[in-house]
């Protein structure tokens, strides 16, 4: 199989071998990777993402003559050979070993995504001495000897049939800065270079810390790679270290991540990288079931593969980076005596779990049915925009993809258009569209003020704005007997033109509001509820949580294509994913976001449970057009229905 087919899923770890860590290639001990390669493929854990480390592989150094000028380039003390491995700055005995660790992954059955230009890793850098202090993505001559370094290791190893996809690097993003069109034309010149030599294998991005604003984009790596990735850790990811990890907002991160990267992009995307940072962060329990749950959640929202970081504990090691970061020493599937954690278990019941729904008939999930898009705009922090519309939307049963709002908006029926913010949001031509979906073709909008300036906006929210200043206190507001209380940069004064009030504050203002404009309907709230979601701790699940979805749940947007439908229990923690396959029969995938337990019950009128698959114990009663669903803490399962 290869690994990124539409409808296929793998997991696997980012790797180092157990007794060296980053200097693997240098203290080569090919009977630890053997020992290693072993556990990992009794493990289940089929993906092995690895780095020929820069510095090891082509260990340039510059010479310098009088002055200081550079006189030449050398493998350490040596003059390059006349052979093209020297030609190409390499140093033949890591080539050879590199070779051999190629030829034991086929052994064990495990397929190689390798990250070319690594020079970053786990928080020190691992140039060649040649370059210090030079420019790494942008300098000439820097350039110059990547680019012989990828075309030297993709055309002597690209026959290996443990390798399955080619990698940029690690993080590349990190090694330097460069604007949005030398991070463009440096991803592009090392693509290229790797599809010269090899243009049948896929290329992965290997970035992470993405913006659609940025200058490393989305938009940018989708049109150069043909897959994206995410490193989806949530001490590293802004607003991300909030919640306890086995609660929804942390559980749903690198899935709310991997589809705004893959559908900004347009280009298939997985989790490249994810973990704890160790222990105190989460116990090795806590861990197992954060993994358990992000992992079934990947697999419903159609990502292509889950890699843990990494493959083993590097407690034991006292170079750097593992002297100077805390973080870097306890990631590992196993302990340091080999034994597998709690974690490296879950892979391997993962796996055997889709094995056996593969097994009963079903060897591809197919795509997800979705029921809007969320815009994303100008002057907002993007992400935590994006974060909360996830959240509030997977509570409130809805499923939506991203897309950027000077790029090409895909035809959907709902559009989302939260917490817009500053003076240019959105352009005119850009809004003129979205309204002429609403008009003309029946769509629905919704959006939230942050603190935005709008033209038009009386005109098709049917709300007028009287006065507006800068608030001092909060709101509380009603909607359908939920009191909540609410705060916005700005409070504006406004009163109806056209529009249903469907929540007002405490002074009467209307706040919350729906007005039919042409054949569709827009729907407008006062309040960046997706920035109180995204950025802050306790909202979406917990004891103290907020129920903002219940304003995304009063709008009814639910795609009219959708079957199924979660209507008892506790079904703003329990996602509900749809799949409707070729055959007339359709895949639902349920998962529990929390720890506690949770029963609900799935609407099927007219439809038959054909057979399910728990990830772990459940227990399902199928009724009259019902089918009530009992799933322990942080767990899913899978059904297949048919009519």
């Amino acid at each position: 199989m290869k690994i990124f087919d539409s409808g296929k899923f793998f997991t696997g770890c980012n790797y180092w071998a157990s007794h060296a860590g980053t200097n693997m290639w240098s203290d080569w001990r090919p009977d630890v990777v053997e020992a290693d390669f072993a556990r990992l493929a009794e493990a289940k854990v089929g993906v092995l993402r690895i780095f020929p480390l820069w510095s090891d592989f082509q260990p340039l150094r510059i010479h310098r003559g009088g002055g200081g000028s550079e006189r030449e380039y050398r493998l350490r003390e040596e003059p390059l050979p006349h052979t093209e491995a020297g030609r190409a700055g390499l140093d033949e005995v890591m080539l050879e070993r590199f070779g051999v660790f190629c030829d034991l992954a086929e052994k064990y059955g495990l397929q190689l995504i390798v990250g070319l230009v690594t020079g970053w890793m786990s928080g020190r850098m691992h140039m060649p001495e040649a370059f210090a202090g030079k420019a790494l993505l942008t300098d000439p001559a820097v350039i110059r000897w990547q680019v012989r370094f990828v075309r030297y290791m993709v055309k002597h190893f690209k026959d290996k049939p443990a390798i399955a996809a080619w990698d940029l690097g690690n993080e590349c993003n990190c090694m330097g800065s460069a604007d949005r069109n030398a991070a463009y034309l440096w991803t592009t010149v090392i693509t290229d270079t790797i599809k010269l030599e090899d243009p049948d294998k896929p290329v992965v991005s290997g970035l992470h810390g993405l913006k659609p604003d940025g200058n490393w984009t989305p938009e940018d790596q989708g049109e150069i790679l043909d897959i994206l990735c995410t490193h989806p850790y949530p001490l590293f990811t802004p607003h991300c270290d909030t919640d306890p990890l086995n609660q929804m907002k942390s559980i749903l991160h690198s899935t709310a991540e991997s589809i705004l990267y893959g559908t900004l992009g347009g280009k298939p995307c997985f989790i490249e990288e994810i973990g704890t940072l160790g222990p105190m962060i989460a116990d090795e329990d806590i861990a197992a079931d954060y993994i358990r749950t992000a992992l079934i959640s990947a697999w419903a929202h159609n990502l292509r593969g889950f890699v843990w970081w990494c493959a083993n504990e590097q407690s034991g090691l006292t170079h750097t980076p593992y002297d100077w970061d805390a973080v870097e020493r306890e990631l590992g599937l196993f302990r340091l005596d080999g034994s597998p954690k709690p974690v490296a278990n879950t892979f391997t019941d993962f796996m055997t779990s889709l094995e056996a729904f593969t097994e009963k008939g079903r060897d591809t999930l197919p795509p997800m049915r979705t029921d809007g898009v969320c815009v994303l705009t100008a002057g907002q922090d993007n992400w935590a925009v994006a974060y909360g519309t996830f959240l509030l939307a997977k509570q409130a049963g809805l499923d939506i993809t991203f897309a950027w709002c000077h790029d090409e908006i895909p035809e959907a029926p709902v559009y989302f258009l939260p917490a817009l913010s500053g003076l240019a949001a959105i352009e005119g031509h850009e809004l003129s569209e979205l309204l002429r979906r609403v008009h003309d073709d029946g769509a629905s909008l919704y959006l939230s003020i942050h603190d935005a300036l709008m033209s038009p906006f009386a005109q098709f929210t049917g709300v007028k704005v009287k006065t507006r200043c800068r608030r001092t206190a909060g709101d509380t507001v009603s909607l359908n007997g939920t009191d909540f209380s609410l705060w916005s940069p700005v409070r504006m004064q406004m009163e109806t033109t056209s529009a249903e009030v469907l929540a007002a504050d405490q002074e009467g203002r209307p706040v919350f509001t729906m007005n039919r404009y042409g054949k569709g309907k827009v729907y407008f709230c006062a309040y960046s509820l997706e920035m109180e979601a995204g950025c802050k701790a306790g909202v979406i699940s917990g004891d103290h949580a907020v129920p903002y979805y219940k304003f995304y749940e009063a709008m009814g947007l639910r795609n009219p294509e959708k079957q199924f439908a979660l209507i008892e229990g506790d079904t703003q923690y329990v996602g509900l994913t749809e799949h409707p396959a070729e055959d007339g029969s359709a895949v639902l995938v349920l998962v529990n976001y929390t720890p506690e337990e949770r029963t609900v019950t799935v609407d099927t009128a007219g439809w038959k449970m054909r057979y399910l698959q728990y990830f772990t114990a459940g227990d399902t009663r199928e009724g009259d057009g019902t089918l009530k669903i009992t799933l322990p803490g942080n767990t899913g399962a899978a059904v297949v229905l048919a009519k």
